[in-house]
């Protein structure tokens, strides 16, 4: 088995750099759903896959935020890819859903001025996997949301 086999390779260094990033709707507002979460999954992969020439590992949204996983070269630069995902993003789906988002936002706006991002190693990868795979379930297993909040059903 080659050590390197999952690592990638440039003409000066081997790396893997992994991130995970999520985008929060502005004002939380629950519009990341049906066709529209669809095609941001589909603009996601075309911005941050086909622009930027990372690769998504998993993506999924919850009603008002979704999550990326991605591998990035050690070039990439990740406040300016975030600040263009989140800008094309927006403008591609206020285009495309206005009638829809016109009830939230009466302003050309779609995300929250912020973001998470962190760096994820070989032994949380998975861990965010699965994190990420299972947004949106959690509602339906327990949980209730109370004021952007999870919040267990039957607290101790």
């Amino acid at each position: 088995m080659d050590y390197y086999a999952e690592y990638h390779r440039n003409r000066h260094s081997i790396y893997k750099l992994q991130y995970h990033l999520v985008v929060v709707t502005k004002y939380r507002h629950p519009v990341l759903t049906g066709e529209l979460a669809n095609r941001l999954i589909q603009i996601s992969r075309e911005v941050i896959e086909g622009d930027w020439k990372c690769r998504i590992q998993e993506i999924n949204t919850d009603k008002d935020h979704v999550h990326l996983l991605f591998e990035a070269s050690p070039q990439t630069q990740l406040s300016k890819l975030v600040n263009n995902y989140k800008t094309v993003t927006s403008r591609l789906l206020r285009k495309e859903f206005s009638s829809a988002l016109e009830k939230y936002y009466w302003k050309d706006l779609f995300w929250s001025d912020s973001y998470f991002l962190s760096t994820v190693s070989e032994t949380t990868e998975e861990a965010v996997r699965i994190y990420i795979q299972e947004q949106g379930k959690r509602d339906n297993e327990g949980y209730r949301r109370h004021a952007g909040r999870r919040r267990a059903a039957n607290p101790a």
